[in-house]
């Protein structure tokens, strides 16, 4: 994983915010550390400061500080032991999980999406799917109200059109 953050105009700084918490959890899970010098070392890089700075601070030493609790609420939806994880699939749902838990201002789909957005830039080919796949799982636990509610149809359904009746008229018979 890169040290220094493509700046792209698209990205939102709380995208940016993300990109640079990933990259911190992702140092965590190899080497250790804390937050405080992983949130140090990251401030170095030259576009930092087009991140939510306050956003990546909260993200990076909630996750780090809340793994544990975290990892709890992800190992259900698993398919293996999360030590088997590759560290950028166990870091973005280790800070997803964090947002769905502690984030909520934020709607779940904008959760699992941006997720889905951090596994495809930075994670292996198929490794979104996986982490979509558990994030859905997850996020029914850790916000069972909003995830219920937004299942539901917003719309009313569409009226179904009545099925044309066709009348035939009865052969004539030759006498």
């Amino acid at each position: 994983m890169s040290a220094s953050t493509p700046v792209s105009p698209k990205r939102s700084a709380r995208h940016r915010a993300r990109e640079y918490a990933l990259q911190g959890l992702y140092q965590w899970l190899l080497s250790g550390g804390d937050a405080r010098s992983i949130h140090a070392h990251i401030a170095d890089d030259k576009n930092f400061d087009r991140c939510d700075t306050a956003y990546f601070a909260t993200l990076l030493r909630g996750s780090i500080e809340a793994a544990a609790e975290l990892e709890v609420l992800i190992t259900p939806a698993l398919d293996r032991p999360i030590a088997q994880l590759s560290p950028v699939e166990r870091a973005i749902l280790l800070l997803a999980t964090f947002e769905l838990r502690d984030s909520l201002d934020i709607p779940y789909r904008v959760v699992l999406n941006e997720a889905v957005e951090l596994a495809k830039s930075f994670g292996g080919t198929d490794g979104h799917k996986y982490v979509n796949g558990v994030l859905d799982k997850v996020a029914p636990r850790v916000r069972p109200d909003e995830s219920v509610a937004s299942a539901a149809p917003s719309a009313p359904a569409a009226v179904a059109k009545p099925i044309p009746v066709i009348v035939r008229k009865p052969r004539r018979t030759v006498e």
